[in-house]
């Protein structure tokens, strides 16, 4: 059996916390962390064609790493 790789900063115990979030979270709560989401300043939602992610995804890791 492999041992599972996590992204730098993620362990068992991080992927187990964000896991019990979720499964616990009611549909309110749901709803309420997504709303939140969308009114954040600082940060814009949109919708990407499926295709382009990947393009996405590397411009910002360029953006982070800068």
């Amino acid at each position: 059996m492999s041992k599972n790789a996590f992204p730098p900063g993620w362990d068992e115990a991080r992927v187990a916390k964000v896991l019990r979030h979720y499964e616990t979270q009611t549909e309110d709560e749901a709803l309420a962390e997504d709303e939140a989401a969308f009114e954040s300043s600082g940060q814009t939602m949109m919708e990407v064609p499926t295709e382009l992610v990947p393009a996405v995804r590397e411009l910002l890791a360029k953006h982070k790493a800068a």
